[in-house]
């Protein structure tokens, strides 16, 4: 469960340590329209050309430009595309550079060239020298980044095998890193997991986690049962094994995997996505942050980013708007009576795969009491329906004089929130009708209700959601508002 906009604000005030290897990323755009007569090569007609700080300082750049702070440690070549990543991040307000240079490698270079129109990859070209650092700039490397460790709020280790994290990097960092208390992710490279022993969490894609670990990782719980045993020879918490268009799965050691499904979204480029889950997931939990709030904010990251040309980078705006899409739409679009589009609506969440949530109240004056119950509502699913009563059945339950305001004026209150995502409105005095035809992932009610006094828990729970009881402001009731300001007539 969380609250966006309150995430968002700790995140604001975190420090990342992040080392791993740097390179210049650098994109050519142009149309293909013919074959080169020198060879059977496509001829690509330049229109245009960008560069990126890539790889780990990807990493970097998604942190900074998610509101928080980032200490980058890495290696460069004494080259001019080194001297350009100096330059480039020395831009970057809230990044820290500190780098070490080795004369002995080139800065890791990749340039991508792609065919602007069918925005496919057509070719790319690398320069780097892809081998562990010599001993001598093992030691530098090592020097420049332990006395950074008591400034950060966490350690992140992004991995891309250019010699950077080596086997004693990575163990210095990782071990003083524990003794001072702070959480290491890591996003690994080597298949042998068991050099990242120690780490909090381990982010491999699926590919990476297959060769890890020996599983086909072709289903969730063949994901979970090698993540299991993984974990105990990795010696750590955490393990997130992205799966592109198949969403994440989160497998807790010793705990239940939870598994989120890719939001929809345009694929434009995958390059740099899983830099942005690595960085999401590292800030999300240096905010105090959930296992599954980190898994849900990191999974929309990666929407955003995948729906971007070239290296991207995620902003708070862009996380927010993939987190509540229908904030942005006016009251009347989230307004439905129980027999109207109903179905519609949840038969296309269904088939995204999403977790849909449900809540229910006659919200005749909406208070800070019932704000916190659907904030915290919507951060413990991906659509959040709300059941509102009807006047008719708000007259039955709370007698003459009420509701305060009618159906039409309470939905529209409710829909002009950014955690609700559809407002229900139903005639029966219980929600129960409403809730068999739902099914919904999650019940949410105040805890003022004990789990057996929620309406509808046989039905949710017996298709395998969950009761979840949030706890209630004190000193905040309609009731009491009604009467404070009519006397108890309205």
């Amino acid at each position: 469960m969380f609250d966006f906009d309150a995430l968002s604000h700790a995140i604001a005030s975190r420090t990342v340590l992040c080392v791993g290897d740097l390179m210049l990323d650098e994109f050519v755009y142009g149309e293909v329209s013919r074959i080169s007569p020198e060879a059977p090569a496509p001829v690509i007609a330049v229109q245009r050309s960008e560069s990126n700080v890539g790889g780990a300082g990807n990493v970097a750049r998604n942190i900074a430009s998610l509101g928080a702070r980032c200490i980058f440690a890495g290696l460069i070549g004494e080259d001019e595309a080194g001297a350009k990543l100096r330059v480039e991040l020395s831009r970057e307000d809230r990044i820290e550079p500190v780098l070490v240079s080795d004369p002995g490698r080139p800065t890791t270079r990749k340039v991508r060239f792609v065919s602007e129109h069918f925005s496919t990859h057509m070719l790319r070209a690398d320069w780097e020298l892809a081998q562990p650092a010599a001993p001598d700039i093992e030691q530098k490397l090592i020097d420049a980044i332990l006395p950074q460790l008591a400034r950060a709020d966490i350690v992140l280790l992004s991995d891309y095998a250019k010699g950077v994290l080596t086997a004693r990097v990575i163990r210095n960092v990782i071990d003083a890193a524990k003794k001072l208390g702070k959480r290491v992710i890591v996003d690994p490279k080597s298949a042998n997991l068991a050099i990242y022993r120690g780490a909090t969490l381990l982010t491999p894609n699926r590919k990476e986690f297959a060769e890890a670990t020996g599983s086909r990782a072709d289903t969730e719980q063949g994901i979970a049962d090698a993540a299991q045993d993984a974990m105990v020879l990795a010696d750590c918490e955490a393990m997130l094994v992205t799966q592109s268009e198949h969403g994440m799965t989160l497998v807790v050691r010793g705990g239940e995997a939870i598994h989120v499904p890719a939001l929809p979204v345009k694929v434009r480029d995958v390059s740099g996505a899983g830099d942005t889950v690595a960085a999401v997931l590292a800030l999300t939990l240096a905010a105090n942050a959930d296992w599954e709030s980190a898994l849900r904010m990191a999974n929309a990251a990666a929407a955003v980013a995948v729906g971007k040309k070239g290296t991207a980078t995620v902003t708070p705006a862009e996380l927010r708007r993939k987190i509540l899409p229908h904030a942005t739409l006016v009251a009347e679009e989230k307004i439905v009576a129980a027999g109207e589009n109903l179905d519609v609506h949840l038969a296309e969440w269904r088939k995204q795969g999403l977790r849909v949530g449900f809540t229910n109240g006659c919200f005749d004056i909406l208070h800070p009491g019932h704000v916190k119950i659907l904030s915290e509502a919507r951060g413990a699913c991906d659509r959040l329906i709300v059941g509102l009563n009807s006047d008719a059945s708000v007259k039955r339950l709370k007698g003459e004089g009420r509701p305060a305001q009618d159906e039409r004026a309470r939905a529209e209150v409710l829909a002009a929130l950014e955690a609700v995502d559809l407002v229900a409105i139903f005639e029966q005095d219980t929600p129960i009708d409403l809730i068999t035809r739902v099914k919904p992932s999650v019940l949410v009610k105040g805890s003022d209700y004990t789990r057996e006094q929620v309406i509808g828990h046989e039905v949710v729970e017996a298709c395998g959601g969950e009761v979840l009881l949030i706890d209630i402001l004190p000193g905040h009731s309609t009731t009491s508002l009604v009467d404070r300001s009519w006397g108890g007539a309205a």
